[in-house]
């Protein structure tokens, strides 16, 4: 099967099956890797039980290994609001998701300049590098009227050293976004945020993750499942988009390990999509 067609706002749409862009960073147990929050590199080892050791290249018969990381930190993922409620709510119970309608743009982030002042906390600096709903909505102008549910966010400038990068070294190691931006997507009801930074908030924020809290429709400060309003949205961070990937309509294939857990290392993988009547977006 070489295509995929489907239905989506009223309109016919085929997405292209030979021609996938995978999002994910491969996580190189030996090599280079992105890394957020902490200082300790995800890691490999053989699994050794009595006189077995998981390694052909050490004599046993096949290769068996215990792989130790924390999905928040160490490399593409996807979360739940479990990530910030006291009730557990685990990425097993809100997944398998169906292939979506995602929208691709690219955002540059700039300064928080002298709002910052206004943070609450002072968990705020004027040299921040932010994203502003201006901005997102400036980029996703052209494809409005289309019936997206999901949303890819790749940052400038995209450097590939974003698949290796280390966050770290101050209290805002990279850009984040402001609720307002979060605001937008509730407003769109976008279900599926994928993001290539660490965090929608700041590392260092007091603790009020305003932005994922807006996202899932949870009021500040609220830690309570229960009263989030929009407790089945999924956020995917530490993705990469290639260069390669332009602008514009995909179809969004999440892919994402059963855990039961609020966050698991995932693959989202876009398709090229076009509007079968000929629609340019």
């Amino acid at each position: 099967m070489n295509g995929l067609e489907f239905t989506a706002g009223g309109r016919r749409w085929r997405a292209d099956l030979t021609a996938p862009a995978d999002l994910a960073i491969v996580l190189e147990f030996n090599g280079a890797q992105p890394s957020f929050f902490v200082a300790t590199p995800a890691s490999s080892e053989p699994l050794r039980i009595g006189g077995f050791t998981g390694s052909v290249a050490n004599g046993a018969s096949c290769n068996c290994a215990v792989h130790s990381l924390a999905p928040h930190c160490h490399g593409t993922h996807t979360e739940c609001i479990g990530h910030v409620t006291r009730n557990p709510v685990t990425v097993a119970s809100l997944t398998p998701v169906a292939p979506c309608v995602a929208l691709v743009v690219s955002v540059r982030p700039e300064p928080f300049g002298a709002a910052a002042a206004a943070v609450p906390g002072r968990h705020a600096a004027a040299d921040d590098l932010v994203i502003r709903r201006a901005a997102l909505t400036v980029a996703a102008s052209a494809w409005l009227a289309a019936p997206f549910t999901a949303v890819v966010i790749r940052t400038l400038p995209n450097g590939v050293d974003k698949r290796h990068r280390a966050y770290s070294g101050s209290p805002s190691p990279a850009p984040y976004f402001l609720p307002e931006v979060m605001q937008w997507l509730v407003e769109r009801r976008i279900d599926s945020l994928v993001v290539d930074l660490p965090s929608l908030d700041r590392a260092d924020d007091g603790g009020r993750l305003a932005a994922h809290r807006v996202y899932w429709g949870l009021p500040p400060g609220s830690d309570d499942a229960a009263q989030a309003a929009r407790g089945e949205a999924l956020v995917t961070e530490l993705a990469y988009v290639p260069d390669a990937v332009a602008d514009g309509l995909y179809l969004l294939d999440l892919q994402v390990p059963a855990f039961g857990a609020d966050a698991a290392p995932s693959r989202p993988v876009l398709y090229p999509l076009q509007s079968i009547a000929g629609d340019a977006t």
